[in-house]
């Protein structure tokens, strides 16, 4: 590990001029070797900085750079005591390495010391299991689609990675109806929030609205009692409506317009939306809409 240090240290000194502001933008730019050296450059600068630290550790992963991710992973996590992690799927070149495990370990028993033990920790591990791999790939998706925005086609690759999104999300699929049949519809109380919402995610990205229809009340029912996730009931909700050629009711579901920027599908009553957004917890349809695809949502609201 030493090794990986000195060679790194040698090359952020040549790139230090890359600058600490660049990581972000060079990253989202699908510049991944520019990225994670701009990265490297600041932490060579202040290595305590636990932030950039973990923006390393993804951006080599996302690399296949997986030792030197390791690292500074292991780095990032001294003092983090959360879950979210173990399912940051920018991580998932780690994730099918057997060292993970480890990091599972460390991290769920730093987060149960703070937190208290989960009334299912086997559970909750399983579940977040499938939320990293249910996001994975997103980066590249992504990549893809800002591609598809500029150019107004796809690049060739996206279709692969496509294709192998597709092939994951339906064994994730598979695990979680042995998990449900094993352990029953999760519940923030036995599992915490970030596991509960896995099979929600799961839901919503299957291609079969029969599917989605099958498990609604069981997800409204938890979001109704605050013990799922309404945000994603809200989502599986819209996309129901959506794929089935009828207006949506939350505004969660979006499209490409002519002009190939993102806009939400048509909603129904756009004037009441915020009302019954609000009804289930969720914050104005103009929030929402800015922060998620920079899209400004002007209906007033009655």
């Amino acid at each position: 590990m030493k090794k990986i240090m000195l060679s790194l240290s040698f090359f952020l000194c040549i790139h230090l001029a890359i600058g600490q502001s660049k990581g972000d933008s060079l990253r989202n730019a699908g510049a991944l070797e520019a990225a994670f050296m701009a990265y490297g450059g600041e932490f060579y600068q202040n290595p305590t900085n636990k932030e950039v630290a973990y923006k390393l550790a993804q951006t080599l992963s996302l690399s296949n750079l997986v030792d030197t991710a390791f690292f500074f992973l292991d780095v990032a996590l001294e003092d983090n005591y959360k879950l979210m992690p173990l399912a940051d799927s920018d991580l998932y070149n780690l994730f099918t390495d057997p060292r993970w495990r480890e990091v599972e370990d460390k991290q769920f028993r730093k987060f149960q010391e703070k937190n208290g033990e989960l009334k299912k920790p086997e559970y909750a591990r399983q579940l977040i299991r499938m939320i990293m791999k249910d996001q994975a790939l997103d980066y590249h998706l992504d990549m893809g689609r800002n591609e598809y925005a500029k150019n107004k086609y796809a690049p060739h690759w996206f279709f692969t990675i496509t294709k192998t999104k597709a092939r994951l999300n339906a064994e994730n699929f598979t695990k979680m109806n042995e998990l449900l049949e094993k352990y029953g519809w999760p519940l923030y109380d036995d599992v915490g929030e970030l596991a509960a919402d896995a099979p929600l995610l799961v839901i919503n990205h299957h291609e079969s609205e029969e599917i989605r229809k099958q498990y609604l009340d069981q997800i409204k029912a938890a979001c109704m009692a605050k013990q799922g996730s309404c945000m994603e009931y809200a989502k599986i909700h819209d996309r129901i409506l959506v794929n089935t050629n009828q207006p949506q009711t939350y505004g969660m579901q979006f499209r490409f317009n002519q002009k190939g920027d993102l806009e939400p599908f048509p909603i129904k009553d756009p004037e009441t939306v915020d009302k019954r957004r609000l009804a289930i917890g969720l914050e104005p349809l103009a929030v929402y809409l800015k922060r998620k695809i920079n899209y400004d949502w002007t209906v007033k609201q009655k």
